[in-house]
């Protein structure tokens, strides 16, 4: 489980995304969050910036990603995930459904903790549905739906003559 970090006293000139520069998934999915955000989020691996931050232990970071805001704000988890949202056009609602939502909240702070016990089963998983490059996704997922709906008809209605 992550610990939530509610403020830092040394906070970045701009608004910072700190994540495991070592994890595959980390890296694959901030790559498609900058493609969101542009460069109103400087996208950063703890490895390079943690000293920069003697107030949040090292093991903070390594724990959950944490978006720093240049007033000291800190968002940990999935909810740096959706604060990140804020700062592009997609998806910015998250925000304040985890803000104000407790459903929503827990629901987002359980799957986060599954997907940081799993991140390298889970970046195969990105991988297969979206591809191996980041920056120009295919959505072989709609592939994979189409086979399996294409399967459950054949199971029920049999093969067509």
């Amino acid at each position: 489980m992550f610990q939530k970090i509610e403020k830092t006293n040394y906070p970045p000139d701009r608004v910072l995304m700190v994540w495991d520069g070592e994890c595959g998934f980390c890296r694959y999915w901030t790559i498609r969050w900058q493609k969101i955000t542009g460069t109103k989020v400087k996208y950063v691996p703890y490895q390079e910036v943690y000293k920069d931050f003697p107030d949040i232990d090292q093991k903070h970071f390594r724990q959950a990603s944490r978006l720093i805001e240049p007033d000291g704000k800190v968002f940990s988890g999935p909810r740096s995930a959706y604060r990140t949202f804020t700062y592009g056009r997609k998806w910015a609602f998250l925000d304040r459904w985890y803000e104000t939502k407790s459903w929503f909240q827990k629901l987002s702070d359980w799957l986060y903790n599954r997907v940081a016990q799993n991140r390298s089963m889970l970046f195969k998983l990105t991988k297969a549905l979206f591809g191996s490059d980041p920056h120009n996704t295919k959505p072989f997922w709609v592939i994979y739906l189409a086979l399996v709906v294409y399967f459950i008809y054949i199971s029920l209605v049999g093969l067509p003559v």
